[in-house]
């Protein structure tokens, strides 16, 4: 079964490209956007910095 990757990243959903330009900034999939969207809307902190429950989420 072949996997289409295109599918995952959402900019490549909305326009016809070809992204070689991955040395600086690489696009991201939508799994790791939807991770980081709930990091910072539930446990966005400063990590490693303190000892309050988000900073320890964060750490963690």
């Amino acid at each position: 079964m072949k996997h289409n990757y295109r599918e995952d990243f959402p900019i490549l959903q909305k326009r016809e490209l070809i992204y070689l330009d991955s040395a600086a900034t690489s696009q991201k999939p939508r799994q790791v956007i939807e991770a980081m969207t709930h990091f910072y809307e539930s446990e966005n902190a400063n990590p490693m910095r303190g000892l309050y429950e988000l900073s320890v989420q964060a750490t963690e």
